[in-house]
């Protein structure tokens, strides 16, 4: 699975072929979720309410490019890196 942005730790990773609401995967040690795009809601998994706030603001300053990432990844394209959170 393409890593495509880490900071603080945290891992943000985006399947090549899933289905299902767009979203990606989050990854910290041992605790993973998968976070709906458009929502940043937390679809499956768990993750602490300080990583969830995070990936929550990382998310919301970088919707278009995980959107455009979703469709790449659909269609079996390389996915483009993300900047981490500043």
């Amino acid at each position: 699975m393409p890593q495509i942005s880490s900071f603080y730790g945290i891992v943000i990773r985006m399947y090549w072929s899933e289905h299902g609401a767009p979203h990606f995967h989050v990854r910290r040690g041992e605790v993973s979720a998968k976070v709906e795009i458009a929502t940043g809601r937390i679809i499956a998994g768990h993750l602490s309410r300080r990583d969830h706030r995070l990936v929550r603001r990382w998310a919301t300053l970088h919707r278009a490019e995980l959107e455009t990432n979703w469709l790449r990844a659909r269609a079996g394209h390389t996915l483009a890196k993300i900047d981490p959170l500043p």
